[in-house]
């Protein structure tokens, strides 16, 4: 009995503690606290497992609570299958970055057990993404949970996605769209600290003429990257299994992989701030949890409007 009811009280007090509400819609902080108060827990130590096995998991992961969330909000619409009638976001090429599915059916399939029908796959996406910025280094922060998962997953979504050949100021104007600011929108793509991009993505530059933002040595890289294929894969900066500024670094050197890289560094809006981050990693941490706090808040759905899928993959 006194076990139960300090259970009872510590849950108490961390509702408390911890129960910060969104003001536009109802997700908390707190959740799941008394629906399923081990689903942190669970998340947690799955992702932790994973990346000790594949410490590049991690931007798979990042890159999938991006991606479920530009498109259609943050639903877990990424992660649903094409059926012979449909075909879904994931089968995009701009999805073929996204990596974890395996990891998410994983929690799914924990959580369904301890708590059936209670975390969404949406909510499970945000949060296996936090941890996997944390576990590789990177700040440590929370996300309001609530998310419901959405009922539709379709590859003609993804055309609004941005490209990688966006220079600068399209980049501002398509994360304007969305509500955020150009320090949100740079702050961001430092999550390229992470993983790795296909030559396909990049190869563009490497035509004649070659980009002359691009410093010579660095386009003889990508030049021998490019000679292993359109699938060859280049690292973002040295360190890709790091989360830390090195990224912004390389802007600087001019070695930016991709066209939408460099040119945070080419326009003077923008050039600031990389500056910033490249020189106080401390400031990068900082606006990089606000953005993704800010970013796991789009277009969220809420009763009705969504449900708790029991499979991740596929609609109930």
């Amino acid at each position: 009995m006194a076990t139960a009811n300090f259970l009872a009280l510590f849950l108490l007090m961390e509702l408390i503690a911890g129960g910060y509400r969104d003001g536009a819609n109802g997700l908390s902080m707190n959740y799941y606290v008394f629906s399923c108060p081990f689903a942190e827990a669970i998340v947690r130590n799955t992702v932790t497992s994973a990346l000790k096995s594949d410490p590049t998991l991690a931007a798979g992961l990042v890159r999938m609570h991006f991606h479920d969330c530009w498109i259609q909000g943050c639903d877990g619409s990424v992660l649903i299958d094409s059926t012979k009638d449909n075909t879904a976001e994931k089968e995009s090429p701009g999805n073929q970055s996204v990596r974890g599915f395996e990891l998410i059916d994983d929690v799914k399939e924990q959580l369904e057990e301890q708590c059936p029908g209670v975390v969404s796959c949406a909510d499970i996406v945000a949060m296996a993404a936090r941890e996997a910025v944390a576990l590789s280094g990177g700040p440590v922060y929370d996300i309001p949970k609530g998310r419901k998962d959405g009922r539709r997953s379709k590859i003609e979504d993804t055309l609004s996605a941005p490209a990688p050949t966006f220079n600068a100021s399209e980049l501002v104007r398509v994360f304007g769209l969305r509500g955020f600011s150009a320090q949100d929108m740079v702050a961001l793509s430092g999550g390229h600290t992470l993983g790795v991009a296909r030559c396909l993505t990049f190869k563009n530059r490497l035509s004649d003429p070659v980009d002359p933002t691009m410093d010579s040595d660095f386009s003889k890289t990508l030049s021998k990257t490019c000679s292993g294929g359109d699938d060859a894969e280049q690292t973002f900066d040295m360190t890709r299994n790091n989360f830390d500024n090195f990224y912004f670094q390389a802007l600087q050197r001019k070695s930016g992989v991709l066209f939408s890289d460099q040119t945070l560094y080419n326009n003077p809006r923008t050039k600031s701030i990389v500056k910033d981050y490249a020189m106080n990693q401390a400031k990068f941490f900082l606006d990089f949890q606000q953005a993704m706090v800010k970013m796991s808040l789009l277009d969220v759905k809420e009763g009705s409007q969504g449900e708790v899928r029991a499979d991740c993959r596929k609609i109930n």
